[in-house]
């Protein structure tokens, strides 16, 4: 039984929607999808119905995507009402949501946890105003589409809805996880700053997530933490967890070729009983 997990499908590319309708059943595990599916609900709710027939169990935690407002007119009207359908949708499938109880992984017990945080702009450089944040991206043509097709109401800013979305994803992994229990910590948005690889748009930063989950790794004793939205497939350690990020990405970003199966990342916690699970300083490739 494996644990295995991917982010970031970007269903609205047929690239993409031809490969994962050419995905193989594995019955016998689970598997973590970290964000950005699509833009369209309809189509995340095919999405989601289709891959719980390939696996036993499916997770999902959203993405910026998934919460960007593309039906104005005719569909939610905010991203929170959006997250509301698609928490709907997800449940109709047999799919855990955030607001689902945590399951336990079967073969060692960790809480597998899919989190629903944003961003708020926290990723910027030392010193920067956060009301500086968007002229300073700007300057190399790196403001996200978040500002645009996002909603964060009833909250004024995204930073607000944020700091909202983080304390409540605290306040229930505080309360929900035994004490001693390890845990598999499932969010569209790497956790620390460290881990945000993005040569080629360093001014994106901002947009990847908060300071606020920084230390939840530790808190809450994470053996796997996934997370996906840089489009840079990595692996990390920090101390004794894992980071993966495991997103698949735009066409142009993998090979069709290999098929999606490839890219499905296998993050199974691993055995306790097996030394060398702390190895100390990040490494990533």
């Amino acid at each position: 039984m494996k644990l295995w997990a991917i982010s970031d499908l970007h269903l609205g590319v047929e690239t993409n929607r031809a490969a994962l309708r050419a995905l193989p059943a594995r019955p016998g595990d689970w598997l973590i999808v970290a964000g950005d599916v699509c833009e369209s609900l309809p189509l995340f709710a095919e999405a989601m119905a289709f891959l719980a027939t390939r696996f036993a169990r499916v997770l999902w935690a959203p993405g910026n995507h998934e919460l960007w407002l593309t039906d104005r007119g005719t569909g939610p009207e905010t991203s929170a009402q959006k997250y509301a359908a698609l928490v709907a949708a997800a449940r109709r499938a047999g799919v855990d949501t955030p607001e689902d109880p945590f399951p336990r992984w079967p073969a060692g017990g960790e809480v597998v946890a899919p989190l629903f945080t944003t961003f708020d702009y926290s990723f910027r450089p030392p010193g920067m105003a956060r009301d500086a944040v968007l002229r300073w991206a700007a300057e190399t043509r790196c403001v996200s589409a978040d500002e645009r097709r996002m909603h964060p109401a009833p909250f004024g800013r995204m930073d607000e809805w944020c700091a909202e979305l983080c304390a409540a994803a605290e306040e229930r992994l505080s309360r929900e996880v035994p004490p001693g229990a390890s845990t598999v910590l499932v969010s569209h948005y790497p956790l620390r700053r460290d881990l945000v690889h993005i040569p080629r748009i360093p001014r994106f930063t901002p947009w990847c997530g908060s300071v606020r989950t920084e230390d939840w790794h530790v808190r809450f004793r994470a053996v796997v933490a996934v997370s996906g939205h840089l489009h840079v497939r990595r692996t990390d350690r920090l101390g004794c967890t894992r980071f993966e990020e495991v997103s698949l990405g735009y066409a142009r970003q993998w090979d069709a070729s290999r098929g999606m199966a490839w890219y499905l990342r296998n993050v199974t916690p691993e055995d306790k009983g097996r030394p060398g699970l702390c190895p100390g300083p990040a490494r990533g490739r």
